[in-house]
């Protein structure tokens, strides 16, 4: 049984710790993601990490994102390393509800900062980090397996 919050709709998507069950459906979703994707075994290996966190809607997985927090010159710095949602659930929110738990996640763990990567080609992705106060900080020539270049997008967490 799962307990919601008074605000919280019974549509809404359940966010929690990935467990290894998951893994086959995150895989999939990252698949049909990405051109790139990770393995397998990079997933499984980040299994019990609290930025490993996983979308929920009507029993199945819809999305996932996986981040964690590295101290970096005296800072802690929070890394959302991977999202995806599940092409059948774009634009529900997931994306929104996902990124959203991880910043919490990350600011938990003690982040101050929060970073990500985005192709520079990710119109949508780029919509929905704006929306979180993410702004670009640099352009990495190159940064995807294809030669794109990544947008190093920062959020400072209060």
């Amino acid at each position: 049984m799962t307990i919601r919050a008074p605000e919280e709709a019974e549509d809404d998507p359940v966010i929690r710790r990935a467990e290894r069950a998951d893994l086959l459906a995150v895989v999939s979703i990252e698949n049909a993601s990405f051109d790139h994707p990770w393995p397998y075994d990079a997933f499984d290996d980040l299994l019990g990490e609290p930025g490993f966190l996983v979308a929920e809607c009507e029993g199945q997985v819809a999305g996932y994102v996986v981040s964690d927090v590295t101290p970096t010159a005296g800072r802690r710095l929070g890394h959302v390393k991977d999202i995806a949602v599940h092409p059948d659930h774009r634009g529900d929110g997931i994306g929104s509800a996902l990124l959203s738990r991880s910043i919490a996640v990350l600011a938990a763990h003690g982040a101050d900062t929060v970073k990500l990567e985005v192709r520079r080609s990710n119109e949508r992705a780029k919509r929905l980090y704006r929306q979180f106060d993410f702004e670009p900080l640099r352009l990495m020539p190159g940064y995807y397996a294809d030669d794109e270049d990544a947008i190093v997008m920062i959020r400072k967490l209060e």
